[in-house]
């Protein structure tokens, strides 16, 4: 059931650090866990890699275990190498790519060690910056073999490809859900799905319900990033502080489509320094609101009828009425 699983951001659980600690400025992921284990209502953790398991792997496995969270899954991070700016499973350099491709296989394998089967691929620096930088078939060429690699890898273990517009190349090859499909249409293997970020969504001018849908409709929802923006960048706050209806459309489109994973929030506390655990108590607050309101409009077939006519009068009416707690009759 949708609503049942929650992850954060463990980065996030840097900020304000005197709320938690005394005198302690520098932080490992076990230290990390520990804080995020104080949020009332998370369940699991997510953790990059190789960034949050270069310390004692078991430990961190252990610690998490120990204070009641679950590993949902592992995010790839392509910043070990500075070559890698270059482009991870596109770089020009044979050699390299096969780096990048090797680095997400360990990631896998230290994934399912940790009695877990996601891995999320947000693959950032494949892309371009300028006009005649590169030959856009061959990075397109390269970036399929490369998901491929990693997706045969381990058949057992689903991999999500989380679409981003830009950032840290000024044009992402994997840059909206389009292009995203098409790769994994092209690619043809059944562990690959789709993470869906709110954000990542507003700013590749995407409907968050349409994406899902169309997700649903021709792939699958193996992840969900909640957060919210202004549509202009990678904002990361909270979840529906400023496109509630939005987010409560997606959470209507994937209630129906049947998604029952973990929602994971991908917000920045850590840039304003917000108290981390009181921001992540927050968003599991509104969602569950949200929820709720999205059970209401499930249960009766007024809002099905209305959207078969396209009746955006009648549509809004009762969201609202929902939204308040009213008959939506």
């Amino acid at each position: 059931m949708i609503g049942n699983k929650f992850a954060t951001r463990l980065n996030s659980f840097s900020s304000k650090p005197e709320l938690f600690w005394s005198n302690k400025t520098d932080f490992n992921t076990i230290d990390l866990i520990n804080r995020a284990a104080t949020v009332k209502g998370l369940t699991d953790i997510d953790l990059n890699y190789p960034d949050h398991t270069t310390e004692n792997f078991k430990d961190i496995i252990s610690c998490a275990i120990d204070k009641g969270l679950q590993i949902n899954g592992f995010a790839m991070r392509y910043y070990n190498n500075p070559q890698f700016k270059l482009g991870a499973f596109t770089h020009p350099d044979i050699k390299i790519r096969q780096e990048a491709i090797d680095l997400t296989k360990r990631g896998i394998d230290s994934a399912r060690k940790a009695k877990c089967n996601l891995m999320t691929l947000w693959l950032g620096q494949d892309g371009f910056d300028y006009s005649f930088q590169a030959d856009y078939k061959d990075l397109w060429q390269k970036e399929i073999e490369g998901i491929r690699e990693v997706a045969s890898h381990d058949p057992e273990c689903n991999i999500s490809i989380e679409y981003k517009p830009n950032e840290p190349r000024a044009y992402s090859l994997l840059s909206n859900l389009t292009s995203t499909l098409l790769a994994i249409s092209q690619v043809g293997l059944s562990n690959l799905g789709v993470t869906l970020d709110f954000a990542h969504l507003l700013y590749a001018n995407e409907q968050p319900g349409f994406a899902a849908a169309m997700v649903s409709s021709t792939s699958k929802l193996l992840g969900l990033h909640l957060n919210d923006a202004y549509a202009k960048r990678d904002d990361g706050l909270m979840v529906a502080s400023v496109h509630y209806q939005a987010t409560a459309e997606l959470l209507y489109q994937i209630s129906k489509d049947g998604y029952d994973g973990v929602i994971y929030f991908d917000t920045f506390p850590n840039v304003t320094n917000l108290d981390p655990v009181n921001e992540c108590e927050t968003n599991i607050k509104i969602v569950k609101q949200i929820i709720r309101v999205v059970e209401r409009l499930l249960s009766n077939n007024k809002l099905t009828e209305s959207m078969a006519k396209q009746d955006s009068i009648t549509a809004q009416q009762i969201f609202n009425n929902a939204l308040n707690g009213l008959n939506i009759d």
